[in-house]
């Protein structure tokens, strides 16, 4: 579709009066899905976030990587299995998710912002004593392994390098009191670094448009209550739940708003943030 010079006008305009606002916020974005995966989508999303710095926000990068995780796990001859959706993690699995997260994928990551011109710096939760973690522990009472819980966020290092002008890229590995390595979702890690840093936006990237109704129209926006009762009532059910309960979690201790936008849509970071309409789903406290 050919867009009119009056509608280029008229979209620089609006996302202008969008980056005014949100200039020297911090923005973080989990990034995880098919957006991971795919080159071009690799591209589109490094581009954005290398965009946003740029127009002076202060972008900060959580990712995850469970499908390369289990890739690596099962090319090695390990088992991998799941409970209520949470990977069980042996030790054996636990090098394995360590070396994928905070090594391959963080570093791929930090080579295509710096292809694009932007300042990036890979770290797991284990630097600067980033993410201090538990062992995550099921009423059921079966044992994830190595599967952590957070117990508080440190974010002194990620203060600095903000301050410097780096996009901080974070893998979500925590670390126990008597030094245990815990993997942990990076829904979760996401939704708390924007709670401790106090983030303007915490957004969500999946494979899908966002939250859809019981006739699966998208649905633009959404305050705590609602979401909460749509989870209740199951129209919000699977793997959204844990996402949802991610961004209720973040607005509920004053981060503005929480987002989930399809990350398989190029360049969905900024189309959400630059846009009147957005094109994911917007949650907000009320």
């Amino acid at each position: 579709m050919k867009i009119s010079y009056q509608d280029k006008k008229n979209l620089l305009i609006e996302a202008l009066s969008y980056i005014q606002r949100f200039r020297n916020q911090i923005i973080v974005i989990k990034y995880g899905g098919a957006a991971m995966i795919e080159e071009a989508l690799k591209t589109s999303f490094a581009q954005d976030i290398v965009l946003l710095q740029s127009l002076g926000m202060r972008p900060v990068v959580v990712h995850g990587g469970g499908p390369e995780v289990s890739k690596v796990t099962q090319s090695l001859g390990q088992k991998v299995s799941f409970v209520d959706g949470l990977r069980v993690t042996s030790a054996e699995n636990l090098k394995v998710a360590e070396m994928v997260l905070s090594g391959n994928l963080n570093k791929e990551i930090i080579t295509h912002l710096q292809t694009f011109g932007g300042k990036a710096v890979g770290l797991s939760g284990k630097d600067g004593n980033l993410i201090q973690a538990d062992k995550k522990k099921l009423a059921s009472g079966i044992d994830l392994g190595y599967v952590g819980t957070i117990r508080q966020i440190n974010p002194e290092l990620l203060h600095l390098l903000i301050r410097e002008q780096f996009i901080p890229v974070i893998s979500p590995i925590g670390m126990g009191s008597s030094g245990e390595t815990y993997n942990i979702n990076a829904d979760t890690v996401a939704a708390a670094i924007a709670v401790a840093l106090e983030a303007r936006k915490v957004i969500f990237m999946t494979d899908v448009d966002g939250v859809l109704s019981d006739r699966k129209e998208l649905i633009s926006y959404l305050n705590t209550a609602t979401a909460e009762d749509l989870i209740a009532h199951k129209v919000i059910s699977g793997g959204m739940v844990p996402k949802i309960q991610a961004a209720l979690d973040c607005v509920k201790a004053n981060v503005r708003s929480a987002h989930i936008i399809n990350g398989t849509d190029p360049h969905s970071v900024i189309a959400e943030l630059f846009t009147d309409q957005g094109i994911g789903t917007q949650i907000v406290k009320g």
